[in-house]
């Protein structure tokens, strides 16, 4: 039978679990310290050490001295507040778990982490359920960061630097406060799982189209009336969550518009009329612009916006199952559907009008969960 209070341990061939230890930092130290000595004296490099759940209060001294080439360190259930400077000893380490803390506030993470080894090697890092308000600077020059999760924080915005995590696959950060998403989340080649559920937002970007490798897309339990069209891009995506928002149940038309101006206006003829002309012939500005036309999505109209264009929500079918709210936008109102009568307010000319983009996307979402 074991003696109360009793250091009991296990450990594989690489890995070393002391998780759920009834002891004092200062013995937990000491046998970290003996571990420690054992693997150097048999020649074995430790390379997982498990510490949840031992209401530490910051991390070991020995971590830095004692285990040179750990490659996972998992911290979590803690009551860390901090960080320390041995975090940043572990030159080699690839994955850090330190979720369930009470981390957040100044210092939460070591001075110098962008410049230390850790900018190269760490690759999974999960910091959910702490207290973070903000993503800290320093985690956006992790540039080896494949996985990022800080979910059950209290986060209020996506700074636009996350952009600099190039390598990033898998962003978490469900539960928090966040309002808006910044277009340059778009900018993430790799990413393939992105979660921002039970959150507070009201819109997605039309930047995040640009996520040609996504392929989780969850924004359940936010405030979104409607999808860009631009979703419909995301050729990889197989999963798209959407329960619990307040997505718009009747088609809805914003005829909000003001006049183009005169520089759209002969812009908009070049292109309809198809005027041929040769850089000497049209205004610098006029040249320039004319590069920057967009094609009116109706598919009976055939013209083209600049700067003004009308806002129009139109349901897409999925799947044969579900209808979503996309939004796009024409070259005018006349390309709107007329206004129903009375009698037929429940129904869209959308739903023939999406037909083909319906086609098209049908095959490419799996699953759709709206309920």
């Amino acid at each position: 039978m074991e003696e109360a209070g009793a250091v009991v341990a296990t450990a594989g061939e690489a890995e070393l679990n002391l998780s759920r230890l009834s002891v004092s930092l200062e013995t937990l130290e000491s046998e970290l310290e003996a571990r420690g000595e054992e693997r150097r004296g048999a020649r074995e490099a430790l390379l997982r050490l498990l510490l949840p759940h031992n209401r530490l209060v910051s991390l070991p001294r020995v971590l830095g001295s004692g285990f040179p080439h750990l490659q996972l360190l998992d911290v979590s259930g803690n009551a860390l507040t901090a960080l320390g400077p041995e975090l940043l000893a572990l030159r080699g380490l690839r994955t850090l778990l330190a979720k369930n803390n009470r981390l957040g506030g100044p210092g939460a993470l070591p001075k110098g982490l962008a410049q230390s080894p850790l900018c190269r090697s760490l690759q999974v890092l999960n910091l959910s359920g702490n207290c973070f308000q903000e993503v800290p600077a320093s985690l956006l020059d992790l540039r080896a960061l494949q996985t990022l999760s800080l979910g059950g924080n209290q986060l209020q915005n996506i700074p636009a630097e996350i952009e600099n995590l190039r390598s990033l696959e898998c962003l978490y950060l469900g539960g928090n406060f966040i309002k808006e998403i910044p277009p340059e989340l778009g900018n993430l080649p790799s990413l393939n799982y992105l979660v921002l559920c039970d959150n507070k937002i009201q819109s997605v970007p039309p930047q995040l189209s640009q996520l040609h490798s996504l392929r989780s897309l969850s924004l359940h339990n936010n405030l979104l009336t409607y999808l860009p069209r631009e979703i419909l891009n995301l050729i990889h995506l197989e999963e798209l969550s959407l329960r619990g928002n307040p997505l718009v149940v009747r088609f809805v038309r914003d005829l909000t518009y003001d006049p183009p101006t005169l520089l759209e206006l002969a812009a908009r003829t070049i292109k309809i009329r198809n005027i041929s002309y040769t850089p000497y012939d049209l205004p610098g500005n006029l040249l320039r612009y004319l590069s920057l036309a967009s094609n009116c999505p109706n598919p009976k109209c055939g013209g083209v916006y600049f700067d003004c264009c009308v806002r129009q929500i139109k349901f897409v079918d999925f799947c044969g199952k579900y209808r979503l709210p996309l939004m796009h936008y024409l070259c005018s109102p006349e390309c709107s559907s007329p206004c129903s009568s009375a009698s037929h307010s429940s129904t869209s000319q959308s739903e023939s009008d999406s037909e083909d983009e319906a086609s098209v996307a049908a095959h490419r979402m799996q699953k759709v969960l709206l309920g």
